[in-house]
């Protein structure tokens, strides 16, 4: 082989070596993202996250956003969510971490929310926060009540 031929070579072998390498890294960093999904019972997107953590630091004082379910509702069941003091977390509700920033749920409502996803949409028509949840069998048109 001449040397052309191996400097050729050893381009595309390079090439290829470091297309493996970003692809790996974007495995890696799927894998990663769905082994954090599936800790967190409250999927929270980023809209969502954003949004919430700007009411927060409007209120001025470091709450946890706490999110359940109450009978009621055009469906049967109704989405609550509200900011609370850190302070009344219990040890019966799982507490959920997105970067210091906490989501917290009682046990008996993480049964009707457990994979729940959280968006926000600053949309004229239909904005606000949207909850996507897997556990509804039925939902209403406002989005805030859902069945089982």
């Amino acid at each position: 082989m001449n040397t052309k031929t191996l400097k050729s070579n050893l381009e595309a072998l390079t090439s290829q070596y470091q297309v493996t390498i970003r692809l790996i890294k974007e495995f890696k960093k799927q894998m990663t993202q769905a082994i954090q999904a599936q800790q967190r019972g409250i999927l929270l997107s980023e809209a969502a996250l954003h949004q919430v953590k700007s009411l927060r630091d409007k209120q001025g004082t470091d709450f946890c956003l706490r999110v359940g379910v109450r009978q009621g509702g055009c469906s049967g069941m109704s989405y609550m969510m509200d900011f609370e003091d850190t302070s009344k977390i219990t040890p019966q509700d799982e507490v959920f971490d997105y970067d210091g920033f906490k989501i917290v749920s009682d046990r008996k409502s993480l049964l009707y929310l457990y994979g729940l996803m959280l968006d926000y949409s600053d949309a004229m028509i239909g904005g606000g926060f949207q909850f996507t949840n897997p556990n509804a069998n039925q939902t209403c048109g406002c989005g805030k009540s859902f069945g089982v």
